[in-house]
């Protein structure tokens, strides 16, 4: 059995960021700069394939990673984790003990616990689903190639709406049947060291984004995803009234309907 890392990053000139992040397996680093350079080395002793393109767009990164991705299982990771030593068996065990599980979430050490960290395994389903990153998900690569499962180019960091790739990962995995399991398991460290590269308040902007998100989830139920969102985030939304907030997922949605692509 095998273990590959999948890091989606930016500006890199250097491998530094290899020994920066404890890579312990074989990876792919798909960096998003001004250049484009394919190159393959061994680190430590593990195959690396370091690939650069000048190109933008979180979910087209990843999806450059993730097509060459030929390893049993697969890690999709940011550059501001740092692993844990011995990750790459802590990830074949964990397989190993949930031989029907397509996909594994596990947990990151963070500074502040937080309500998404996972105490005790449990099914991951339509009711839970959206409150995972990218960074937590391990998969079987051959169930995700084989279904067809890509990031969607429209959403996440660099695309036309900043942010919704992961949830839209998941939710691929979930009509297509897949078995989703998350273990209270930590495989990483987060170094909140960068910025978020598309959070920038809760604007306007975020609510129309967040809009689209909830219809290309689901078309029949987005506008009651969109009520629930305000409801449950009504002290945490602080910019406005709910009301103004599902208004604004609202009119995207309908914005969408009408075949208007901002």
């Amino acid at each position: 059995m095998s273990v590959q890392v999948l890091i989606a990053t930016m500006n890199q000139t250097d491998h530094s960021l290899l020994k920066k992040m404890n890579i312990q397996s074989d990876a792919i680093v798909s960096n998003q700069c001004d250049f484009n350079k394919i190159e393959e080395f061994t680190y430590n002793g593990y195959n690396i394939k370091f690939i650069s393109f000048a190109e933008k767009g979180v979910g087209l990164n990843r999806n450059n990673a993730l097509m060459r991705a030929d390893a049993d299982y697969c890690l999709f990771a940011d550059d501001d984790l740092v692993y844990v030593d011995g990750y790459p068996q802590i990830v074949e065990n964990e397989f190993k003990k949930h031989p029907n599980a397509d996909v594994l979430i596990f947990n990151l050490i963070e500074q502040e616990r937080k309500k998404s960290t996972i105490s005790k395994e449990f099914k991951v389903n339509w009711f839970n689903f959206m409150r995972f990153g990218t960074s937590r998900i391990a998969i079987r690569t051959k169930s995700i190639h084989f279904n067809g499962i890509f990031f969607n180019l429209y959403f996440g960091g660099g695309a036309k709406y900043s942010f919704g790739e992961d949830t839209l990962f998941l939710a691929s995995c979930l009509k297509k049947k897949l078995k989703i399991i998350a273990v209270p398991v930590y495989i990483a460290r987060l170094t909140n060291e960068r910025p978020s590269t598309w959070f920038r308040g809760y604007t306007d902007q975020y609510f129309y984004d967040k809009g689209v998100l909830f219809y290309q989830i689901s078309k029949r139920y987005c506008k009651f995803l969109c009520l629930q969102d305000v409801i449950r985030h009504r002290k945490l939304y602080s910019n406005g009234g709910m009301w103004d907030n599902f208004k604004i997922m609202a009119y995207a949605i309908n914005d969408i309907r009408h075949g208007k692509l901002r």
